[in-house]
């Protein structure tokens, strides 16, 4: 009898273990960010989905990765609960009340201004922005100092695609962008805009992309793992040839408009 019992207990042990890593995780990530995160043929694609995809693969889960969402909606799902997984995102405190983030970074990711070639900001150091205004996309920051800056000191226009800020700066409508250098670049040479749109040489900061998870799934026991797997991927050099591939097929994308439809910009996010 005793026997019987063990064995079933061990049966609905394995069963148990079997369907938590049987469920469908759901991940989302930043639709405009290559080549990080973007959404392409209505698929969300990328350095960051791949690595979570591998990565939960070899933990025994199936991932699957939304593209319904803007950027701020992403966060806000997996705060709900209603997503598990968050791709790639800056650890900021705010964020750090429904998301458990990697130690490990996916990605460094530094800042840089964006502005008009043909009218340039003289700048020099933050001071310079006062009474500018800033393009900002929905959910997006660069880290506590700056977000606290620009919005005591800016004025700030929101918009919900990130073609709709390259484009009014180009037509001059916005005076300046943070963006990640190397998605900055990318996106203005991708959507025809690099004879308008330069970077400073100015260096906001260098943040990092970490992959993170909400408190509400129940998966921050596999952060470790991930920790260590993330750290073998950017030794070994993985992540380069990611985020080489990644910045190619960008490019490379015949489905993505090189212009936008410019909306009314809302003034909170």
């Amino acid at each position: 009898m005793i026997i019987r019992w063990l064995g079933f207990t061990l049966l609905s042990l394995v069963l148990s273990i079997s369907s938590s890593h049987a469920r469908v995780l759901k991940a989302c990530g930043h639709p405009f960010y290559p080549p990080v995160s973007w959404v392409q043929a209505g698929q969300l694609t990328g350095l960051a989905p791949s690595v979570t995809l591998q990565l939960f693969a070899e933990l025994g889960y199936k991932v699957e990765l939304s593209a319904d969402y803007n950027w701020k909606r992403c966060l806000r799902e997996v705060q709900l609960g209603n997503a598990d997984i968050v791709v790639a995102a800056y650890r900021i405190p705010s964020r750090e009340t429904y998301l458990w983030f990697s130690k490990q970074p996916v990605i460094a990711d530094p800042v840089a201004f964006f502005v008009n070639r043909e009218n340039p900001i003289s700048f020099t150091d933050l001071d310079d922005l006062r009474g500018k205004t800033t393009g900002l996309l929905l959910g997006d920051s660069f880290g506590e100092r700056l977000d606290q800056f620009l919005a005591q000191n800016t004025r700030i226009e929101h918009v919900s695609r990130n073609r709709q800020n390259f484009e009014k700066l180009a037509r001059q409508r916005i005076d300046f962008m943070p963006v990640g250098l190397l998605s900055g670049r990318l996106q203005s040479q991708k959507m025809g805009y690099h004879d308008k749109v330069v970077a400073l040489d100015y260096r906001v900061s260098t943040e990092f992309y970490h992959l993170a998870v909400g408190h509400k799934s129940d998966l921050k026991a596999h952060l470790p793992f991930i920790d260590r797997r993330l750290k073998e991927m950017q030794r070994d050099g993985t992540i380069q040839r990611l985020t080489d591939r990644y910045s190619l097929k960008y490019l490379d994308a015949t489905d993505i408009p090189k212009t936008a439809d410019i909306r009314e910009p809302t003034t909170s996010p």
